[in-house]
């Protein structure tokens, strides 16, 4: 559904529909603060935009679990969570963060059943847990069942039962918009709101805004081979670049151990927990050689490296449906696991290979590789979803601007992500960031003044509607008529389209950063970036109206990918060590004395300081990394071994 009519002033928008998304959305209606304003008459004004209908959003692809200390299967701790999610972040993560995380995550799983998910069950009738990489129990010592489930379906329950209970609530959605642009004041310091495309019509939109959420979740395109939607492609990290603002710890991008060969398609890591053993071309099971406590549950940076070791040892396997390729697998053996459990506990993992594979995982081994799956780093936010920037000494707000879910760096995944923390993260963040959002709605309701504060705000809103109308007018020529001013041929405009240029930046962030790096691969990496960014400058589309023009808003992703690949390849080069998902094969080891710090990265346009007027992204701009102490509350460094 489209909105009616796009009003002068909304109280909050949230760009993005998923669990992030949603929950911001559900933290501002079951506030207080909203039911006080209802009762006094006062309807406050939200917007839901999202370039995808909110049930094909990316969160209903989660499989394995969501982490929460309930101990219903066996005794847990809060602290125990809190400790593994600092260990498995390889102590980047914010303490203060993290405990948050740990605390919260029993009552907002029992939230979310509250509300509706249908989490698997005991046979007494509670919430049902397994095993997930990098849990335990005592503080690193044996595994322990952590992750509550809905056999491997968790993100479709939850995602459905978010979206409604919005629904249930009155949310309004702007269905198939796509935010553009990001509109700041004046002086950089509050967020105005954001220029919209309605897909359907063609349309222009300046949508204001007193609070702007954003959670457009992660950037796995970025990668040929990912378990991620092709609709993540790093939208709210590439806004937030643009406006010349920074992200956080962007080098860090988490290889998922278990892509399904020749697909990347994601087989959860409940496929391992419920008895899944990974094994060489010889047969072995070789994890124990690399987490003797944790074997196939360790980490999955471990595991990913573990396996790229076995490959390059020369005991990988080829993926069966490419018989002649590489040798860069190794087999997932789920044929321990008995037969009428894997069908009742792993559906989607049996599907998945049964229509992929052309295999049957009861009897059959299956070949994996690592494949690219979630982005840790991010927009930098407080715990109550606040953007801000870092100036070196301190934190500086954004007024107005908000982030939640994967497109967010409030730092409790550190430099890997424990598997189930992420739907957790989103879950128990985004609510937190629509509880602060209705906290301030409720000073000042935009019903009651619908003025802005500044005058010149809206010359500033006006212009940048003005500046992507006219940059979209430019992109829309249609392609005869480019070819008969270029003199290009019409078989030559077709082969390097915008979806090409999108495959062959996958295939570059495969071959130069996938799991390992080093100071060559990322040069290399950001030469080939910017080739392709050359190529982007002159593409137009291949029809001349912007009325459900998916080449249209593919150009515009592509931009905000590459935005991306270029902070996230400085990053990397700036960071001379290896620490959790981040292997720099030239830099081996961690460095606590340098680099026990995140990454901020910006793009300071070329000309004067904080111009972001380039409607297509900072073609030209000095790319900076500076450094923001970590939050040490508990537990100082410590060896992460499994």
């Amino acid at each position: 559904m489209s909105p009616k009519n796009v009003q002068d002033m909304y109280d909050a928008i949230i760009i993005g529909a998923g669990a992030a998304g949603l929950c911001a959305a559900l933290g501002m209606y079951r506030s207080e603060e909203f039911t006080q304003l209802k009762d006094q008459g006062v309807e406050p004004r939200v917007l839901v935009i999202s370039k995808l209908q909110p049930l094909r959003s990316h969160t209903g692809s989660a499989e394995g679990g969501i982490a929460a200390s309930l101990g219903n299967i066996e005794p847990d701790e809060w602290q125990w969570h809190y400790y593994d999610t600092i260990k498995g972040g390889d102590w980047l993560v914010d303490q203060d963060a993290a405990k948050i995380l740990a605390q919260d995550a029993p009552m907002t799983v029992i939230n979310l059943e509250r509300s509706g998910v249908a989490f698997s069950r005991t046979g007494d009738g509670h919430i049902a847990q397994r095993r997930f990489g990098g849990h335990t129990k005592n503080f690193g010592m044996e595994p322990m069942e952590r992750a509550a489930y809905a056999a491997d379906r968790i993100g479709h329950q939850i995602l459905t039962t978010l979206w409604q209970q919005c629904i249930h609530y009155g949310v309004e959605f702007a269905e198939e918009w796509y935010a553009s642009d990001l509109v700041l004041s004046e002086d950089g310091e509050r967020c105005l709101g954001v220029v919209a495309l309605d897909t359907h019509s063609g349309a222009t939109h300046a949508v204001r805004a007193k609070h702007t959420v954003l959670a457009t979740g992660g950037a796995g395109r970025l990668f040929h081979t990912t378990s991620n939607s092709w609709d993540l492609t790093g939208d709210g990290m590439g806004l937030v670049l643009r406006a010349s603002l920074q992200i956080e710890d962007s080098e860090f991008v988490q290889f998922h151990p278990t892509g399904l060969g020749h697909t990347g398609i994601l087989l959860s890591e409940a496929s391992r927990a419920e008895g899944g053993t990974l094994r060489n071309a010889l047969g072995e099971a070789f994890m124990v050689n690399y987490a003797p406590d944790h074997g196939d549950l360790a980490a999955r940076d471990v595991v990913s490296r573990a396996i790229r070791a076995e490959v390059e040892a020369g005991r990988g396997v080829a993926d069966p449906k490419d018989p002649d390729g590489p040798h860069d697998c190794v087999w997932l053996d789920m044929t321990g696991i008995d037969p009428d459990h894997m069908h009742a506990v792993l559906p989607q993992v049996v599907e998945t290979v049964e229509m992929y594979a052309g295999l049957d995982p009861t009897r059959d081994w299956v070949a994996v590789k690592p494949t690219a799956h979630y982005t840790m780093g991010g927009i930098p936010v407080t715990t109550e979803g606040q953007v801000y920037t870092w100036d070196g000494e301190r934190r500086h707000d954004i007024a107005g601007l908000f982030a939640a879910g994967e497109c967010s760096c409030v730092s409790v995944h550190g430099a890997n992500r424990l598997g189930g923390n992420s739907l957790l993260d989103a879950c128990l963040f985004g609510t937190r960031a629509g509880q602060q959002v209705a906290r301030s709605i409720a000073e000042d309701p935009a019903q009651i003044n619908e003025e802005f504060a500044d005058p010149s705000d809206d010359t500033v809103m006006d212009a940048a509607v003005d500046l992507r109308t006219a940059h979209m007018k430019d992109l829309l020529v249609a392609a005869d008529a480019k070819e008969a001013e270029d003199g290009e041929s019409e078989t030559s405009d077709i082969e390097h389209n915008v979806y090409g240029l999108m495959s062959d930046l996958g295939a570059l962030m495969d071959r130069d950063m996938a799991v390992l790096c080093d100071e060559q691969s990322i040069t290399d990496a950001l030469h080939g970036v910017a080739a392709l960014r050359e190529q982007l400058a002159g593409m137009r589309t291949h029809m001349d109206t912007a009325a459900f023009n998916q080449e249209l808003t593919a150009i515009w992703e592509a931009s905000h990918m590459l935005d991306l690949a270029t902070a996230m390849l400085t990053a990397s080069l700036a960071r001379h060590e290896s620490r959790g998902s981040l292997k720099r094969t030239d830099y081996p080891d961690r460095n606590d004395d340098e680099f026990l710090c995140h990454s901020m990265t910006r793009f300071v346009p070329a000309g004067k300081p904080g111009d972001d007027t380039v409607a297509d992204g900072p073609q030209e701009a000095q790319v900076t990394v500076s450094w923001q102490p970590v939050h040490i509350v508990d537990y100082g460094p410590g060896a992460r071994a499994y």
